[in-house]
């Protein structure tokens, strides 16, 4: 199958290019310096399109992101002609202000969001076709990951890491492998919105207590602070500086349940993830 990925040179963008690649298809990666989907459409010879582009970032400012992330993904759909598109969206389209325990695709929208990362992604998802799949991971993490742990371990001070709750918290991680071989099915599969992530939750301390272990930082103790007291102290932030070091996003993301209902993708799919694994940790 003749397969165009956008943000190819990303980290999603980038496995998904590979993985693709190695199973056959003729793939053609499109990072911004081939296109700028920010500027318009442009002609896309395929017979699917995975859509992974998106300014990733819960400090980026809202027009930023609905250029970058809305009006980008409108300009894809107008490129992608009758091509199977699948969409790379996110976990973060739900609710932020409660936790959410096994949330299925038909979660009521949220009233309202706490950053412009899942406001802008939630539009994103407004532009697309009814014959579009769309994927919802949670927490993707993996070789190439400059992100989400690599972002936890920027917190650490001395010996501490402390963190909303102490991670004391049920989460749905989502392994780079687990969410490209569900874009892969994407490409045959049934129109939808699908949940994506690893086989089972997981307690999030002891994911990141193996984590530092593996990264050789079993020295650091996770310490506890308080859901309401983080999630004051971030709002604090928010008011001082236009890129805090702590938001109410990446709180709401740390210390409250997260985890997802994989049932449609299983059944609807075929999607058979496998296990939370920090393989390799020490080398991200």
């Amino acid at each position: 199958m003749r397969v165009a990925v956008t943000g190819a040179a990303g980290f999603v963008g980038g496995a998904v290019v590979r993985r693709l690649r190695e199973h056959g298809h003729d793939v053609t990666p499109l990072t911004r310096r081939e296109w700028d989907i920010t500027t318009g459409p442009r002609e896309l010879r395929a017979d699917a399109v995975v859509h992974c582009a998106a300014l990733a970032s819960d400090r980026a400012s809202l027009g930023d992101a609905m250029l970058a992330n809305r009006i980008g993904t409108r300009n894809v759909v107008a490129s992608a002609g009758g091509a199977r598109l699948v969409h790379v969206s996110t976990s973060s389209v739900y609710d932020a202000f409660t936790p959410s325990v096994r949330v299925r695709e038909d979660a009521p929208p949220p009233a309202r969001f706490l950053s412009t990362y899942s406001e802008s992604k939630a539009a994103a998802e407004a532009e697309l076709p009814a014959d579009a799949v769309v994927l919802r991971p949670h927490a993707v993490y993996g070789p190439g990951d400059t992100t989400l742990l690599p972002r936890i371990l920027a917190g650490i001070r001395g010996h501490r890491l402390v963190l909303p709750e102490g991670a004391e918290v049920r989460h749905t991680l989502t392994h780079i492998d687990n969410l490209t071989a569900a874009v892969e099915l994407a490409l045959t599969g049934p129109a939808g919105v699908y949940n994506v992530g690893d086989d089972t939750d997981v307690l999030l301390s002891a994911v990141l207590r193996e984590f530092l272990q593996r990264r050789g930082r079993g020295d650091v103790s996770l310490a506890r602070i308080p859901y309401r007291a983080a999630f004051t102290a971030a709002a604090a932030l928010e008011r001082l500086s236009r890129r805090p070091r702590l938001t109410r996003y990446a709180v709401s993301q740390l210390g409250l349940e997260r985890t997802l209902d994989l049932t449609r993708a299983r059944e609807l799919l075929g999607f058979r993830p496998g296990p939370t694994s920090l393989s390799g940790a020490e080398q991200w």
